[in-house]
């Protein structure tokens, strides 16, 4: 993709929830190190009712759809007893109609949902919801299992704080890894969490068994040049090779090897964009070992090759 602005619209809505509205807002924000225009509208110009006792005032309408790449739809209050303004699910679908790609945080996914754009499609919001959401637009393939879902031009998030995760993926499919670890590192969030991992943990989890695995996970971005091994893994945890296996699952949506090898392929991706260095000395780095092993796996991960990456995102 082009390095040129991409124009990102951020849709107050009444009720609108502050960290809905802030993530976008800060990850998008408008400084020479972003390929991004960042704009705040409401339904209408002048002051917005937000939730939690907070006001905004916008300065612009729904017009501001007419030139965006993207708009965020944040979660907003009561969105299972509220419709949202048919002026709004309007432009939105008119936006859509252009190009536009939706993208809703949290409880959004009601007004996107309106839209009758997630019809047939999987989507999710903040597992508090998801009933209500299914019950509201049965059409829609809830799945509450999740930190986001993208369906190309139409995308949802669970909980606030997976809409980082939203944002940081959508940085990373229209820049690549280097600009959302940028991205990342600014706001000081984990770089990247796998839209398939789970909203919470299903049963809980006992601090410092949570705490190893984090410190695991570090361990092995410090050591993907070197053979790792879910042995390895494990013994660094300090369990079990088949306790360490299912607990990551459960924390990651990923096998412990499947995440390994993301993880080879994301600094790849990273030394393709900011490095010339080749596709074999990238391969040793990585811990990938061949040119023809790391051209295999990009392939099947991300559908093209290392050649095709370089060219389309380096800097």
């Amino acid at each position: 993709m082009s390095r040129k602005n991409h124009h990102v619209v951020v849709l107050v809505l009444d009720g609108a929830k502050p960290l809905d509205v802030g993530i976008p807002a800060q990850v998008f924000s408008n400084r020479p190190s972003m390929p991004y225009e960042l704009r705040v509208c409401g339904a209408a110009p002048g002051p917005v009712t937000g939730g939690e006792g907070l006001s905004y005032h916008v300065a612009e309408g729904l017009e501001a759809f007419e030139h965006a790449d993207t708009v965020f739809i944040p979660g907003y209050r009561e969105p299972a007893t509220t419709e949202p303004p048919a002026a709004v699910v309007s432009a939105l679908m008119a936006a859509h109609e252009r190009g536009t790609r939706l993208a809703a945080i949290s409880t959004g996914a009601f007004a996107l949902a309106a839209t009758g754009l997630l019809d047939g499609k999987r989507a999710t919001t903040h597992w508090h919801y998801t009933k209500a959401l299914a019950e509201r637009h049965p059409l829609v393939r809830v799945d509450e299992n999740v930190l986001f879902v993208d369906e190309g031009d139409v995308l949802t998030s669970a909980g606030a704080a997976s809409g980082i995760d939203l944002c940081l993926h959508l940085v990373r499919r229209d820049h690549g890894v280097g600009l959302s670890n940028h991205v990342a590192r600014r706001l000081v969030a984990a770089p990247y969490r796998s839209g398939g991992q789970a909203q919470y943990v299903p049963r809980s989890v006992p601090e410092p068994l949570g705490d190893l695995f984090a410190s695991t996970r570090e361990w092995a971005l410090g050591h993907l040049a070197e053979p790792l091994t879910l042995e390895a893994l494990a013994r660094n945890a300090r369990v079990s090779a088949r306790t360490f296996s299912r607990r990551f699952v459960e924390d990651t949506g990923y096998t412990p090897m499947q995440w390994v090898l993301r993880a080879r392929v994301d600094l790849a991706r990273e030394l393709l964009e900011r490095t010339d260095l080749s596709v074999e000395q990238i391969a040793g780095r990585v811990g990938l070992g061949t040119g023809a092993n790391l051209r295999l796996h990009f392939h099947r991960i991300l559908g093209t090759s290392p050649t095709e990456y370089r060219h389309t995102f380096s800097s």
